[in-house]
C-alpha cells in the first residue's frame, strides 16, 4: 500500500485544544509514531455540537442501555442534541471511507467502554459508553475501534494496527472491483493470520470462498467481511501463535537440516515461555522463507502484517 490508512480520531489526541478545560490530551505515540502510516480525520463531539471551550463538564447518568448526557453542575440534558449531531456526523464520516477510529477514553461523548455512569444516587460505575462512540459503533460495526489508553498495551496495539492494515487491503480490493479470483487470493494470503485469531472462523470463511461462482459477489463480499472482522476481534494468543508457527515449520520438512529444525523449535519454545517476543521466531522463519525460496509463504501476511518499523511484534 502506498497511501496512508484513513481513520477517525478524537481531536484532543492530536493536540487540539478542545477539552472542557481548554487543554488537550496529545498522544505522541498516536500522532508521531502511528501517524507516519495513518491519515487522521479529527472529531470532537462536544465542540462540534456547539459547546464552548472551556466549558462545564459533562457526565453520563441513568441506565447503561439508555444513558443521559448531562452537565455535571447545572444538570442540563443534551442527550438528544448530541445524538442528533452524532447521526449527522456519521453521515459525513461514511463518505470518508474510514478504516478505523481511535476514541478518547473515559469521555462521556467519545469513550468506547468503561465510561463512568452515575446512578440516581450519584454513585458511579464503569458501565457507560460515550454517546457519539455508541452511535458510531452501531453505525459502522465492521470498522476497528480502539481507545488511546488501550493502545499503550502491546497486544491490543498490535491487534488494532493489524486490523487497520487488513481493512485497508480489503477496501482497496473492493474499490478496484473484486473478482472471484481476488477473493480466493485474499483468503489464501490471510490463511495463517486468520488461523492465529480463530481456526473455526477461518474454516467458515473457507466455505464462503468455496461458493464463488455460485453466489453473487456482492453478497459474498458482505458475508466474508463480517467474518473477517469477527475473527480479527478475537485476540491472537501465544498458544494460537505457536500452532501457526508449528504449521509453518511443516512447509520446510524437506529443506531444513537437523540443526536448523532444532534452532526453529528452540525459538518456538523460548517464545512460548515468554523469554523472547514473537518477532524472534518470525524473523527466523522469514530467513528460511528466503533461503529456501518458499513462494507460498512469501505471500502470507502473517509473516509481514504491518511495517517492521513499527516494531509491534517486538513486545508481544
Amino acid at each position: 500500500m502506498s497511501d496512508k490508512i484513513r481513520i477517525g480520531i478524537s481531536s484532543c489526541l492530536l493536540g487540539h485544544n478542545v477539552r472542557f478545560d481548554g487543554g488537550h490530551k496529545l498522544d505522541r505515540l498516536i500522532r508521531d509514531v502511528l501517524g507516519a502510516y495513518l491519515d487522521f480525520v479529527p472529531v470532537c463531539p462536544e465542540v462540534e455540537v456547539g459547546l464552548p471551550t472551556p466549558r462545564e463538564t459533562l457526565r453520563l447518568v441513568g441506565e447503561p442501555d439508555r444513558p443521559r448526557l448531562v452537565f455535571s453542575k447545572s444538570g442540563e440534558d443534551i442527550t438528544e442534541r448530541m445524538q442528533n449531531w452524532a447521526h449527522r456526523r456519521c453521515d459525513e464520516l461514511e463518505k470518508e471511507n474510514l478504516c478505523g477510529f481511535i476514541f478518547k477514553s473515559k469521555s462521556p461523548s467519545s469513550g468506547m467502554e468503561r465510561v463512568k455512569l452515575y446512578d440516581k444516587n450519584g454513585v458511579p460505575s464503569k458501565q457507560g459508553v460515550g454517546v457519539f462512540a455508541r452511535v458510531f459503533m452501531e453505525r459502522f460495526p465492521l470498522i476497528p475501534v480502539e481507545e488511546d489508553g488501550r493502545l499503550h498495551d502491546d497486544k491490543l496495539r498490535e491487534n488494532f494496527i493489524e486490523s487497520l492494515f487488513t481493512v485497508k487491503r480489503w477496501r482497496d480490493l473492493v474499490e478496484r472491483g473484486m473478482s472471484s479470483g481476488d477473493l480466493v487470493d485474499f483468503h489464501s494470503r490471510y490463511k495463517l493470520l486468520l488461523l492465529a485469531h480463530s481456526p473455526q472462523i477461518y474454516r467458515e470463511m473457507g466455505k464462503l470462498v468455496a461458493e464463488t461462482g455460485r453466489r453473487k459477489m456482492e453478497t459474498l463480499q458482505k458475508d466474508y467481511a463480517e467474518l473477517l472482522m469477527k475473527a480479527l476481534r478475537l485476540k491472537a494468543t501465544v498458544s494460537k501463535h505457536i500452532n501457526v508457527l508449528e504449521h509453518l515449520l511443516g512447509y520446510f520438512k524437506r529443506e531444513l537440516s537437523a540443526d536448523e529444525k532444532q534452532e526453529m523449535l528452540e525459538s518456538f519454545a523460548s517464545y512460548r515461555a515468554g523469554h523472547v517476543p514473537l518477532i524472534v521466531p518470525i524473523t527466523l522463519i522469514n530467513h528460511y522463507v528466503r533461503k529456501y525460496d518458499q513462494p507460498y509463504l512469501k505471500t502470507q501476511y502473517y509473516l509481514n502484517p504491518h511495517p517492521l518499523e513499527l516494531q509491534l511484534r517486538n513486545h508481544v
